[in-house]
């Protein structure tokens, strides 16, 4: 059977070992590193470029020419030029006709433009077949080689057919595509590498406020008070002391804060009787950024145990260590062990390993590496079974620590709590609650009612 084209032959699925040749219209920084790739990956690549001279800077095995001579070469095109410099490609519009557009644009802001930049090139070549991708991989990746952090390449596209040639390029350069859908998803996919850490700005910002929170509150009780009072300077508590107190309550609440929302979540499922319709958006969006506020608490968690393992070197500790010493000797008299306090230390520094540990396990299972390794059961095991037992040992560790000292009133200066009672408030909440919610009596209705059953079906969305 005739061919219509030579274009029609050049989009059929390539059943041979050998490579197609890829055009790239652009000699800048990211054209002249994706086709280092390419060459390296068996693909033959021709440039297209106003000025046909060749540079050292373009790999050596790369053909050089003019943009329509270049074009007339291949049936896949890589568009690496700003969305500006577009215009030079409507007199090229009958040779490009066919052909599959890729456009690795990026913008300077977020919907910079009414329409994508991959759309806006659909418009000026409406015959050629446009494609959306490697817009998410940096030149100095692909020069170095270092794509793990930048792996996922999103294509979209209208035309099925031209997409998985993309994506066959795509896999071919070791990286994985990720199909997006229709090229309506072009502005989404231009948009995401302008957002800086969508999903870590609330842990972060509440985590800084918290900090501050905490700092002023134990700064308050710690070294302002003393030295109203007895005249003592403990401002050298700013350095070790007071970061110690701040690091494991910012660790317990921010556990605590990844259960609550699920917590939360069943409640208001359990009021609606139904799973069919959307929670708050607010509750969407702390329900999404869970991982990170669990690998912040991480993080605050694995500050506080470095801040207790510098504790007996530090100068404060070992005066008051050698003090005690002196005036048991000139006492002629030595305290005796007390048992119980013996047993209140040890179990929570028992309580305290345990839970980093779990803690540590939750962190490792949350990478990508790990997690995809392993099926939705085991995985919620872990989240979420570990998880509420992660939050009661540490719980525990805090109440232990605190012992009797709840009720002793040296405990309460200018009448504020110490700063680890502060940080039982939630987690306790949290606890309790779920503790409620497992009740029979409540988790059997909530069970049905996320297997699909609805109190009052005609009112479900």
């Amino acid at each position: 059977m005739k061919k219509n084209s030579s274009n029609a032959m050049a989009l059929a699925p390539n059943t041979s070992n050998k490579r197609e040749t890829v055009c790239i219209f652009g000699t800048g920084d990211f054209g002249r590193a994706l086709g280092h790739k390419m060459i390296q990956s068996g693909y033959p690549v021709v440039f297209g470029s106003r000025s046909t001279q060749t540079s050292s800077l373009i790999p050596k095995d790369a053909e050089v020419l003019s943009h329509a001579e270049a074009a007339q070469k291949a049936a896949i095109i890589i568009i690496a030029i700003q969305r500006q410099h577009y215009n030079f490609l409507t007199p090229l519009a009958e040779i490009l006709h066919g052909k599959v557009l890729v456009d690795v644009s990026n913008n300077s802001k977020i919907n910079q433009y009414p329409e994508s930049n991959a759309e806006y090139l659909s418009q000026l070549v409406p015959g050629a077949k446009v494609v959306k991708a490697f817009n998410t991989v940096s030149a100095w990746a692909l020069q170095s080689g270092t794509l793990d952090a930048s792996r996922q390449v999103f294509v979209c596209g209208d035309d099925m057919e031209a997409k998985q040639m993309v994506m066959d390029i795509v896999r071919a350069l070791g990286l994985t595509p990720l199909d997006q859908g229709s090229l309506l998803a072009a502005q989404e996919i231009e948009n995401y590498p302008l957002q800086l850490f969508p999903m870590w700005k609330f842990p972060i910002f509440l985590s800084l406020g918290l900090i501050a929170f905490f700092f002023f509150y134990s700064l308050t009780r710690d070294v302002i008070y003393p030295y109203v009072y007895e005249k003592a300077d403990f401002s050298f508590f700013i350095a070790i002391s007071i970061p110690n107190r701040i690091c494991p309550v910012l660790a317990l609440i921010l556990l605590a804060l990844v259960y609550l929302p699920g917590v939360l979540a069943a409640i208001i499922q359990l009021y609606r009787g139904t799973k069919y319709r959307r929670f708050p958006d607010w509750l969407d969006k702390w329900m999404l950024c869970r991982k990170q506020l669990g690998l912040v608490a991480l993080a605050f968690a694995s500050l506080h145990v470095l801040y207790t393992l510098v504790i007996p070197i530090r100068s404060f500790v070992r005066w008051r260590t050698s003090n005690q010493i002196v005036s048991q000797a000139l006492n002629n008299a030595t305290e005796p062990l007390n048992i119980t306090s013996a047993w209140l230390s040890d179990s929570y520094l028992a309580l305290g390993i345990l839970g980093f540990f779990l803690f540590v396990l939750l962190g490792i299972t949350s990478l990508p590496s790990v997690s995809n390794n392993v099926n939705w059961q085991e995985f919620r095991f872990v989240q979420s079974k570990l998880g509420y037992l992660t939050l009661i040992l540490c719980t525990a560790h805090t109440l232990v620590y605190g012992g009797k000292r709840f009720l002793s009133p040296s405990s309460y200066r200018w009448y504020l709590p110490n700063t680890y009672m502060l940080s039982l408030i939630i987690p306790c909440i949290v606890l309790v609650v779920k503790f409620v919610l497992i009740l029979p009596c409540l988790d059997k209705p909530l069970t049905r009612i996320r297997q699909g059953w609805e109190r009052n079906p005609q009112y479900s969305e």
